[in-house]
């Protein structure tokens, strides 16, 4: 076997996992690169490259089999897509006393799964290091070579760094300096947001009778999909025209109006369907899945003719800010929306328009000014037609 002059690295390019085949400039290892099926040449990246797959990489070693490959960053990057990662004993019981750790701090279930296993991915990488010898340049790696190199969001690296610091809480034998550890800025996307029509063309739209009680209760109630998905029939309280969120987000109750327009539908839907236990029940029972709600949501979208992206999260914040449109007051919106501070809410009126149609675009202005100043008989148009 020749020197090891060939290494394999993962790179997501052109919207996809690649693997990056690296190595000096060598006229008989280009003549083999060149015999792989499917490479390809990036003149951006400067090297060969070839969609990832296991088959992709048993063909790479096969070709290039009389050099020595290292194939350790492929190697590291695939431990992270598999739900349960190789770790050795001490790794895999920090993260069992890291999960209980969270528990005995009350988070929420979601929130200690996640944490849990945003670490997991961290100690997976640099699985062939002791834990005590991790650093801040050890984080700075993983960052890099796996949220900078995927896309992943800024919310991700900052639910990330958040995990960490709490690690660093639960098991401080490590070199990581926890006062070093920056979360990004936050990204300040403005929500999508319908238009009224939008949303009875929404509904008008969703054929089925339980995908559009779903659609219409989200909406009316300004529900997120976790809310949907846990509520139970004994909270819907048709009498009294209320909806009781039980333990939303933060462990917080709270009550919301259901629409008068709502219950016709509401009581076709319960009396056609019967679901037992949950407002919206699989086929088989049990909750319904959330995926299929964002599924038919995308069908119904585009039934519609709505070019936006639509996720049961739109509709919430369809809701919230429509009702600032009505006039409804900023506090009462929070409240009806569970946020618990209220600079969350608002972002809602950076997309309000009911304020915005009231200032007066600068052109406006000058060609009103124009048509008083002694040109008005004269046809006022911008357009040269």
């Amino acid at each position: 076997m020749k020197n090891a002059i060939i290494t394999l690295k993962p790179k997501y390019y052109n919207k996809a996992e690649q693997i990056l085949i690296c190595f000096k400039n060598n006229v008989e290892v280009r003549s083999l690169v060149k015999q792989i099926p499917n490479r390809r040449w990036s003149w951006d990246l400067q090297h060969w490259y070839v969609k990832q797959s296991p088959k992709a990489i048993e063909t790479i070693k096969e070709v290039l089999s009389i050099y020595s490959i290292d194939d350790s960053e492929i190697v590291k990057a695939t431990l992270l897509k598999h739900d349960k990662p190789v770790l050795n004993d001490d790794l895999r019981s920090n993260l069992n006393g890291f999960y209980k750790y969270l528990k005995g701090k009350r988070y929420s279930k979601s929130t200690v799964n996640t944490y849990v296993m945003l670490v997991r991915d961290l100690l997976a990488f640099h699985s062939d290091k002791p834990i005590d010898t991790l650093n801040n340049r050890a984080v700075e790696l993983f960052i890099e070579d796996i949220y900078i190199a995927r896309n992943y969001a800024v919310s991700t690296q900052r639910q990330f760094i958040s995990a960490l610091k709490l690690f660093l809480v639960y098991s401080p034998n490590t070199g990581i300096d926890s006062i070093a550890l920056v979360r990004p800025k936050r990204s300040k996307t403005l929500p999508i947001v319908l238009s009224k029509q939008e949303v009875l063309l929404l509904i008008q739209n969703t054929k089925n009778l339980k995908h559009r009680a779903i659609v219409a209760l989200i909406y009316s109630c300004g529900l997120r999909i976790s809310e949907l998905i846990n509520l139970e029939l004994p909270y819907i309280d048709i009498d009294r025209r209320q909806l009781i969120i039980k333990d939303a987000k933060g462990r917080k109750d709270r009550n919301v109006i259901l629409a008068e327009s709502f219950l016709p539908l509401l009581q076709n839907y319960l009396m056609t369907y019967k679901p037992s236990k949950y407002f919206a029940e699989g086929m088989k029972g049990g909750k319904y899945s959330a995926i299929s709600v964002r599924k038919f949501l995308k069908k119904s979208s585009q039934l519609a003719g709505i070019t936006k992206t639509v996720t049961p999260h739109t509709l919430r914040h369809s809701y919230a800010t429509h009702l600032l449109e009505n006039g409804i007051d900023l506090r009462y919106i929070q409240s009806l929306l569970g946020h618990a501070k209220p600079e969350t809410t608002m972002i809602y009126t950076h997309v309000s328009k009911k304020d915005l149609l009231q200032i007066e675009s600068p052109l406006d202005t000058m060609v009103k000014e124009w048509k008083v100043s002694g040109q008005g008989s004269q046809k006022v148009s911008i357009s040269r037609e």
